[in-house]
């Protein structure tokens, strides 16, 4: 993904350069510590991923975004948790609060990775199921029949529809990336969902069809945008 980030200030510029040099995946196409500046590079060349602050002067890291276009994926970094809501708001997939932590970080650039495959992938290249091993066998899990995934520590849980749940030896990073991102979301350190299971929102909680109830964490607290669009 092309990104380009934008903060006035040029340790909080430095920081991010490094974070997103670590990141195979990430081109960090320019940074800018003019917001004015940065709008207009924005609104003349195609970028995936900005990393915009809030709180500048001129023009703030809000109004810089509902200015633009073209919108990219937008992930705010700011030092204020009053700006939280506004940044959701204007469909934002994440908000870093500073000083930020490069494992915080990452969660966000892997939910940024995620929607823009869900965006990029053709119809053609979703797979219908994934593969696992499981008991000492290779275990074919059908995607429709998936309720939830679980973490459990070096493990994950599958748990399944009408059959008993699969253990396999994997971190929740690596089945993600198995899962078509336009169709799973994680929504906590320890859980993924389909989003054709999930019913309701509320209180931080999601209900499944089965009436299941799992937790939603802040770091993910974006999902509900993301739901509420399919």
């Amino acid at each position: 993904m092309k990104c380009v980030a934008i903060d006035d200030e040029p340790l909080a510029l430095r920081l991010l350069s490094q974070y997103i040099a670590k990141f195979p995946s990430l081109e960090l196409v320019q940074t800018f510590d003019d917001a004015i500046e940065g709008a207009d590079f924005l609104n003349k060349n195609q970028i995936d991923l900005l990393f915009i602050d809030i709180n500048m002067p001129d023009l703030t890291g809000l109004e810089l975004v509902a200015f633009l276009k073209n919108k990219p994926i937008v992930i705010f970094t700011t030092a204020h948790k009053k700006f939280a809501f506004e940044g959701f708001e204007l469909n934002a997939i994440d908000y870093l609060l500073k000083p930020i932590d490069f494992e915080r970080f990452s969660r966000a650039v892997e939910k940024a990775s995620d929607h823009f495959l869900a965006k990029n992938i053709s119809k053609e290249e979703v797979p219908e199921s994934i593969f696992v091993r499981s008991e000492y066998k290779i275990v074919k899990i059908d995607l429709p029949e998936i309720e939830y995934i679980e973490s459990l520590e070096d493990y994950i849980k599958i748990h399944l529809t009408g059959t008993k749940p699969v253990l396999t030896l994997m971190s929740m990073k690596s089945v993600l990336e198995k899962l078509p991102a336009a169709r799973f979301s994680r929504i906590h350190r320890s859980y993924i969902v389909p989003h054709n299971q999930v019913k309701s929102v509320v209180n931080k909680k999601v209900q499944l069809s089965s009436g299941k109830e799992l937790p939603i964490s802040d770091s993910y607290a974006g999902f509900v945008e993301e739901w509420m669009k399919r």
